[in-house]
């Protein structure tokens, strides 16, 4: 690593100016990305807004549909009130059925299960999660959700910081491969020989 001398990174926060570190120039590209990532995380660090106020979240205000690529039945409960900090969801998962494996850049994600026995992939462990059992999962884990019982599966899935590159109607156009690494469709060898996503 090279340290480029008299520069450093400081950004402003509620007690004012504080440095964070010295800017390093990495020898190689892969640290390259980690370093522009953890620029980029202490920059929406102290630049998130917190909201003002509160809001109330009903059930008739949650607005569900399939996801985009594994058309699993879902509901944001927050994509109302623009939330820089917090991401939730509810996700529905049918019989024989998964969510994409996928990994995150800043967000832990935690996960709850509502309703049914949750199973869930993390790394190579694939885990069960009981009715109001619950998981909590760093950013840099893959996961993915399954279903491989006879009923549906209701989870919550609170994350932090909300990853606000990744919503519709941001500005920049995210880099896809930092969250899916790997086919994002692939499913666990719990449902093998199940065709998931359905055939339109």
């Amino acid at each position: 690593m090279v340290v480029s001398p008299s520069r450093e990174l400081t950004r402003k926060n509620q007690e004012g100016f504080s440095v964070i570190r010295p800017i390093r120039r990495p020898e190689n590209p892969t640290a390259t990305t980690v370093h522009q990532l953890l620029i980029t995380y202490h920059e929406r660090k102290t630049t998130m807004k917190a909201i003002e106020g509160y809001f109330l979240i009903t059930p008739e205000d949650l607005h569900w549909r399939p996801s985009n690529l594994m058309k699993i039945p879902n509901a944001d409960f927050l994509e109302r009130t623009k939330s820089e900090n917090l991401g939730a969801r509810f996700w529905r998962l049918p019989p024989n059925s998964a969510s994409t494996l996928h990994k995150h850049i800043r967000a832990e994600e935690f996960y709850f299960v509502l309703e049914g026995v949750g199973r869930i992939r993390v790394g190579d462990e694939t885990l069960t999660v009981p009715t109001h059992g619950g998981l909590l999962v760093g950013p840099d884990q893959l996961r993915q959700v399954f279903n491989d019982s006879e009923d549906d599966v209701l989870w919550p899935i609170v994350g932090a910081p909300e990853e606000t590159e990744f919503l519709p109607g941001a500005k920049t156009k995210p880099d896809m491969s930092l969250i899916y690494p790997v086919d994002p469709k692939q499913l666990p060898k719990e449902l093998a020989g199940v065709e998931w996503p359905p055939r339109s």
